[in-house]
């Protein structure tokens, strides 16, 4: 497992023009969807960078897709984050989305090898200082 020394915050929003990443807690058949990464070993939640142009919802859905093959789902804003490395960098900003996936395609020829489905959080997570708070924060505000 990694560690990555890295520090999470939440806010309910950031401008637009600062959003650079896209994370999407996803749920499908009642259970949490993690992506495996072809060249880790470890599992995050679905997400990455925004292209120029693209708005942070069209992010989403586009990583979403080439990440989980989803093809039918429901999408919901649920806060910004911003995330600090110990060293004292600046704070880079993104969207943390939710996604109820109803129906899954094959996974597209991506960067990623297979999604992983659990009724638990992963053990070993590739970003451990931040996505296991980001669920954190969902289950928080959801009250579950």
């Amino acid at each position: 497992c990694s560690s990555d020394l890295m520090k999470v915050s939440f806010y309910e929003s950031v401008a637009e023009h600062d959003l650079k990443f896209a994370v999407i807690i996803s749920r499908y058949l009642k259970q949490w969807v993690f992506c495996k990464h072809k060249q880790r070993k470890t599992f995050e939640i679905p997400g990455g960078h925004r292209e120029n142009g693209e708005s942070i919802e069209a992010c989403a859905r586009r990583e979403l897709y080439e990440e989980t093959g989803a093809v039918t789902y429901t999408l919901e804003r649920f806060c910004d984050y911003g995330v600090v490395e110990k060293t004292g960098s600046k704070e880079s900003f993104g969207t943390i989305f939710y996604a109820e996936i109803e129906k899954m395609a094959d996974l597209p020829d991506s960067e990623i090898e297979k999604i992983f489905l659990s009724k638990e959080l992963p053990e070993c997570w590739t970003y451990p200082e931040i996505q296991p708070y980001m669920i954190d924060e969902y289950k928080r505000r959801r009250g579950s």
